[in-house]
């Protein structure tokens, strides 16, 4: 599996999703796949897979991984996320990472073990925000922390607020987007591995 020149190929004056666009359209050329391909097997669109290789957008987690299983690299060769080492986090006291560039700010929340099924973040969405059409395999819950959120799946649009929550299919085309002008902060659970931790061995400690 292919794993190099990531994050290495600029210099530290370039960001971190130029960075990211190169390394994918590097790849993607390498395995002779073109961006229909790409787009097709990511579940995402041609204009989005540009947009990313040129540096104008950035992705979501569920999305990086869809492009990283496509280009078959580890997902933490093109996006380093903290490692679940704790069953317990803390308020307050958690790491936030996001893409250079992003509105999507994350907090990992969940752990990493033997059979391990369930993905989860606090993610932090400003105004305006919106997180590109997508499909791809497994299930989603999205529960509002504060703020509100639309969300739209296959056409159906609901609007989300504190309190509220939807539960739905990742095979079905879906998106979303901060349409407030206020910081909107959301628990998401996905079966996707967005952290790119991989199997774990089972006598894994």
């Amino acid at each position: 599996m292919w794993k190099g020149r990531i994050l290495a190929q600029k210099t530290t004056a370039s960001t971190e999703i130029n960075r990211l666009g190169d390394n994918v359209r590097t790849r993607r050329r390498e395995l002779g796949l073109t961006l229909q391909d790409v787009a097709d097997g990511a579940g995402l669109s041609v204009g989005f897979i540009s947009q990313l290789e040129r540096s104008l957008t950035s992705p979501s987690l569920t999305s990086l991984a869809a492009i990283s299983r496509i280009l078959d690299v580890d997902f933490t060769a093109l996006f380093a996320p903290p490692k679940g080492d704790s069953q317990t986090t803390r308020a307050g006291k958690r790491q936030h990472y996001a893409l250079d560039g992003s509105s999507f700010n994350y907090e990992r929340i969940s752990s990493n073990f033997p059979g391990h099924i369930l993905n989860a973040v606090i993610l932090t969405e400003l105004p305006g925000s919106r997180r590109e059409v997508s499909r791809h395999e497994g299930e989603e819950i999205y529960y509002i922390l504060s703020g509100a959120l639309t969300v739209e799946i296959e056409g159906n649009v609901s609007v989300l607020g504190i309190g509220d929550s939807i539960h739905f299919q990742s095979s079905r085309s879906h998106s979303t987007w901060n349409h407030t002008s206020d910081v909107t902060k959301i628990l998401v659970v996905v079966t996707t591995d967005i952290f790119g931790d991989g199997p774990v061995p089972d006598d894994a400690d």
